[in-house]
């Protein structure tokens, strides 16, 4: 099965190894799950962890020397799809976009813009819902 994580679920992961974030993340990473992050999600945990965290760079590298996922490239605008327009914030748009192309089967996020979108494929879940649910 293949998850992809939002940006908010790997920092607070990074942030706070013993939050609800960090268990479905360290679930995520176990067989029979598969961790795909896209390139967006990558360079938005760097920007938030520059802007927010400075101190905390290292972490930040370290986490992306060890974990385990694949990153995959975001799609372009020319790969648009439908199911974009459910999303409110024209900013997680390619985010969605990168999913379907991956063929991701759970998105795991704290979003709102995602989680109220409606979208069913993939499937939107809470980090609390994937330790849950799967």
């Amino acid at each position: 099965m293949r998850i992809m994580i939002d940006t908010n679920i790997i920092i607070s992961a990074i942030r706070n190894p013993n939050g609800t974030p960090f268990a479905a993340y360290a679930k995520a990473s176990q067989s029979p799950y598969k961790i795909i992050l896209c390139d967006q999600i990558v360079d938005e945990v760097r920007r938030v962890f520059n802007r927010k965290f400075p101190d905390s760079i290292p972490l930040i590298e370290r986490f992306f020397t060890w974990a385990l996922f694949e990153v995959v490239s975001t799609p372009g605008q020319e790969e648009v799809d439908e199911k974009e327009n459910m999303i409110r914030d024209v900013n997680d748009r390619p985010i969605l976009r990168a999913a379907l192309k991956a063929k991701v089967d759970v998105l795991i996020t704290g979003d709102r813009d995602f989680l109220e979108s409606g979208v069913e494929t993939p499937k939107i879940v809470t980090a609390a819902e994937f330790i849950s649910d799967f």
